[in-house]
């Protein structure tokens, strides 16, 4: 049986990047370089490298993912792996542009998640180990979202003066810039309080601001920027793939299985809308798929007349 083709130098200059600047996992990396090999091997057959492929190269890479008949979330996973390559490869000057910066992605089809059982998100939340300052972000970063049901966009743009620690709560803002008032929990203050003292956010903290909006972040990178929404999709990915949770998982689920696990412990449909910052509470039912048959039961309990 044939070996497979070795991967570029660069190739593995960023997946050692990966493992040892941003502690990804085995499986991860084994992830990255599966499609990173896809992608080279078809760039030799154009007779490019990563180094000379070129914005049409990056197409018609998908393309030709597309026409095999692939599922949609594998080539959206493809996809992400090349436009980090060419984004390191851009950070560390080995190239002046990214032919992937302009290409279109690969929509994925919206569907209602299937959230996490209580006994997952146990695991989830306690995958990744270690005391460094990266490791207690990303513990108070999957807390975070879990206890609030944030969006990541409202995690990514938190600033630390929306953080109110002695209260546990939180102000965050949704869709059209609209403010909310979250609590959150004790496990999740433990949590946030442990990045936020010594050895954790401080640590991430450069001598010197790129961005006066990367001072104010709750969440920074390892280079002191502002986390951003990749880069958190990226840990919540990969403490799931150490969880060893089969699902896929994203941001947006842990949102629908904080409200979910909310509505199940009996919290009320229009507290989980506004905790969630839904305009309508029809949306917050199928957001969280209340299932008929609780809703029967509820009504049941809750109405006077409903048993007679």
């Amino acid at each position: 049986m044939a070996q497979p083709a070795p991967l570029s130098r660069d190739a593995e200059s960023f997946l050692l990047w990966m493992t040892v600047e941003r502690g990804r996992s085995s499986n991860t990396i084994s992830s990255y370089r599966r499609d990173l090999r896809k992608y080279e091997e078809f760039l030799s057959k154009r007779r490019a490298t990563a180094l000379s492929a070129s914005e049409d190269d990056v197409e018609s890479f998908v393309r030709a993912l597309q026409a095999t008949g692939e599922a949609v979330a594998s080539t959206a996973r493809r996809l992400a792996a090349v436009r980090m390559l060419h984004s390191y490869l851009v950070a560390e000057e080995v190239r002046s542009d990214n032919p992937s910066a302009r290409v279109e992605g690969v929509r994925v089809p919206a569907g209602v998640p299937k959230p996490l059982s209580l006994p997952e998100v146990e695991s989830l939340l306690s995958s990744v180990v270690g005391e460094d300052s990266l490791a207690l972000r990303d513990r108070a970063l999957l807390e975070f979202l879990y206890a609030t049901g944030a969006r990541i966009s409202e995690a990514c743009d938190l600033n630390l003066d929306d953080l109110d620690l002695n209260s546990r709560v939180v102000r965050l803002f949704g869709k059209g810039s609209k403010e909310r008032v979250v609590p959150f929990g004790r496990t999740a203050d433990t949590h946030l309080r442990e990045y936020l003292g010594v050895g954790g956010r401080e640590m991430l903290a450069p001598e010197y601001w790129a961005r006066q909006g990367d001072r104010e972040a709750v969440f920074l990178t390892n280079k002191g920027r502002r986390l951003n929404r990749q880069k958190a999709w990226n840990i919540v990915r990969d403490a799931g793939v150490n969880a060893g949770i089969s699902q896929e998982l994203s941001p947006h689920v842990l949102r629908h299985s904080c409200a979910t696990h909310m509505l199940e412990h009996g919290a009320d449909l229009r507290i989980v809308q506004e905790m969630l910052g839904h305009a309508t509470i029809s949306t917050t039912q199928i957001y969280t798929k209340v299932s008929q048959d609780r809703l029967r039961s509820v009504y049941r309990e809750a109405h006077p007349r409903a048993r007679g």
